[in-house]
């Protein structure tokens, strides 16, 4: 997905320009092509010799401004020559500059010599950031379509406040950057609601037992990411997910669940808004008949537990939505994967199915990849082999957005 892409950095002056030292540095290793543009203020907060030995070619400066490339002046050839441009930090300053279309150094001249999709990360003093001024720039660079943002945090700043104004980390910000690289900028999911569900449901014995499976929930946030980078609404209704997973949806609406019966009840009460409807969980077939409301002695323990089966939330959606919504499920499979997909898409009557192999080494369950085929309701089918799952998930957005355009 990455290799061979180019992608610019531009750093502003703020101390938070070491975080993208590690973003230059990971970009490299993946195989990306990327070149670094620092501001004077920022040469203030790290050298041009540390991003030239990060991006293993030498960093731009104003110094380099003029310095002609192949007889074309600098800021014509790097706007050409990005796939996609990074700056980070954004500073209040550099924030005025690109609302108003200035271009007073090599970084902002690049900026309008370019048509390339932009990615910024504020960052900057509580204070600073909440100011009219500040706010009514952010607001407008917002409502241009070339930029995307990752918004920034909140915690301790350097100048030891506490508030908003932290430079998003360095994950958020490559995530961004891998979906950006993918779809080009493109915003194909603005005006859509995603309802998505994640994770695997607990089925409680007692407080501390429950029947339970190893999903991590990872596919349904790369689904809830991608989406959101897309232009989405999102809603994730999720089962027991880490909070590092959680905490990279800034923007999503979160609705916690533990067990079959919760996600049900989320998921049939967010259905009315949902345009597109994804179910990733991997929900419980059966769950403990009946349940302690105390922890149960080792000695009273079953040796046959009784159980009952959980709801089916997929086929209760599928009679509940309306012509309009979009409906794809999910099936984890071993061995052959597309013989039980089919049946499940046709029974449960589904939009699409995404079938994906969980005995396959460094797939499904608990990874950071997955492969998968997607079938649709008139039986056509697409392979995609072992990738990210972020990148899974843009691959399945194509892969609606060509069903839903075929389906009319």
């Amino acid at each position: 997905m990455l290799q061979g892409r180019r992608v610019l950095v531009g750093i502003g002056g703020g101390i938070a320009a070491y975080k993208v030292c590690q973003v230059v540095s990971t970009l490299a290793k993946l195989g990306v092509e990327v070149r670094v543009v620092l501001s004077d203020h920022a040469q203030q907060f790290i050298t041009p010799l540390t991003l030239s030995t990060l991006s293993r070619h030498p960093a731009y400066t104003d110094d380099t401004f003029w310095q002609p490339t192949h007889h074309r002046p600098l800021h014509i050839e790097l706007g050409e020559w990005a796939n996609t441009i990074l700056i980070a930090p954004l500073t209040a300053n550099l924030l005025a500059k690109l609302v108003h279309g200035l271009a007073d150094n090599l970084l902002t001249s690049t900026v309008l010599a370019s048509t390339s999709p932009i990615l910024v990360a504020p960052a900057m003093n509580t204070e600073m950031w909440y100011q009219q001024s500040v706010q009514r720039n952010w607001q407008l660079l917002q409502a241009d379509p070339r930029y995307h943002s990752v918004n920034p945090g909140t915690g301790i700043l350097a100048c030891d406040r506490v508030g908003a104004g932290r430079m998003a980390e360095p994950s958020e910000i490559l995530t961004y950057l891998h979906s950006l690289l993918y779809t080009q900028g493109k915003r194909d999911l603005v005006g859509k609601h995603l309802l998505i569900s994640a994770g695997g449901t607990r089925e409680h014995l007692d407080p501390v037992r429950f029947i339970g499976n190893p999903s991590s929930g990872k596919m349904g946030a790369a689904l809830a990411q991608a989406a959101l980078h897309r232009g989405a609404k999102v809603t994730l209704v999720h089962a027991p997910m880490e909070a590092r997973l959680l905490n990279t949806l800034p923007g999503a609406r979160l609705i916690p669940v533990i067990s079959a019966t919760e996600m049900r009840q989320a998921m049939v009460n967010s259905l009315p808004e949902a345009d597109w409807t994804i179910m990733a969980a991997a929900v419980a077939d059966v769950r403990p008949t009946e349940y302690s409301a105390e922890k149960l002695p080792k000695r009273l323990l079953p040796n046959q537990l009784p159980l009952s089966a959980a709801p089916d939330i997929v086929t209760e959606l599928s009679h509940l939505r309306r012509p309009n919504q979009r409906l794809i499920g999910f099936a984890a499979q071993t061995g052959d994967i597309l013989t039980p997909a089919l049946e499940k898409l046709q029974r449960k009557k589904l939009d699409a199915i995404v079938a994906n192999a969980i005995d396959q080494m460094d797939s499904g369950f608990g990874s950071d990849h997955n492969q998968a085929v997607f079938i649709d309701h008139e039986g056509r089918k697409v392979a995609i082999g072992q990738c990210s799952k972020l990148q899974m998930a843009h691959h399945l957005f194509d892969f609606i957005h060509t069903m839903s355009s075929k389906a009319g």
